[in-house]
């Protein structure tokens, strides 16, 4: 089974441009959950124009049972306090500055290996998994399995353009090169970044992919379809009903 992590910034997003609590991302989660969601993501950055530092912790409340619960960032200081005070299932490190929009490279582990090191060995000391960001490149995949990290968040935003233009074999290639690394060297699977409805049936059958982090796409739909149904329909696109023929 693909594990369902569904990101809530974009429900924080549409909350802070009115200011005040709604929508309020603690209940979407709870709706999430509800609905079969494996899990809840959260990004809180330093300027929180989604989510908050409050929120953090107040999501964390509605987190119990199976349910796991992502923390993605950047590790400085700041986001690991966070961390050490939220104890988050997974920890999923990206490479980003401070005024990007969204999560847009994957880190140069080769170059970061010492510095990536320490973090992941600090964040395995407070109980998380740890996960990179990263691209579907071998050398990378294998410099990550050296920094001590648990996991790969394959960064899809490739793949998920290519497929758009009719071309999603051909990037999907390249992510099975990677990931079939990943699984040689003892890494997790992750993926994460313009998964929709229409590539998650040709990305689920990535060797090894255990985990999807979605939330731009899947606020989209959940306009028109409804909150609840988005996820249940990202749900079976992810674990398809065993008589349904495999993707091509």
């Amino acid at each position: 089974m693909i594990r369902l992590s569904v990101n809530v910034n974009k429900i924080a997003t549409l909350r802070n441009s009115r200011g005040g609590q709604i929508p309020d991302p603690v209940r979407f989660s709870r709706a999430a959950i509800a609905a079969g969601a494996h899990g809840i993501t959260v990004h809180p950055r330093p300027d929180e124009r989604h989510i908050r530092r409050t929120d953090v912790f107040a999501i964390r409340e509605v987190i119990a049972g199976d349910i796991e619960y992502n923390i993605e960032g950047y590790p400085d200081e700041r986001y690991m306090q966070i961390v050490a005070e939220a104890r988050p299932h997974q920890a999923t490190l990206v490479p980003d500055p401070p005024d990007v929009i969204t999560s847009n490279a994957g880190w140069d582990v080769v170059e970061h290996r010492d510095y990536l090191r320490d973090v992941v060995a600090r964040l395995k000391e407070m109980g998380c998994r740890v996960s990179l960001f990263l691209e579907p490149d071998e050398g990378m995949v294998e410099a990550a399995a050296a920094t001590g990290a648990d996991r790969i968040e394959l960064y899809t935003e490739a793949f998920a353009r290519a497929h758009a233009a009719g071309r999603g074999l051909e990037s999907f290639a390249q992510y099975t090169v990677a990931a079939r690394r990943a699984v040689k060297v003892g890494l997790g699977i992750n993926a994460g970044h313009d998964l929709n409805l229409q590539n998650l049936p040709l990305l689920r059958t990535l060797p090894g992919l255990l985990e999807v982090s979605i939330g731009h796409y899947l606020v989209r739909d959940a306009l028109l379809l409804g909150w609840e149904a988005t996820i249940r329909s990202y749900l079976d696109a992810l674990n398809p009903p065993a008589t349904e023929p495999p993707a091509h």
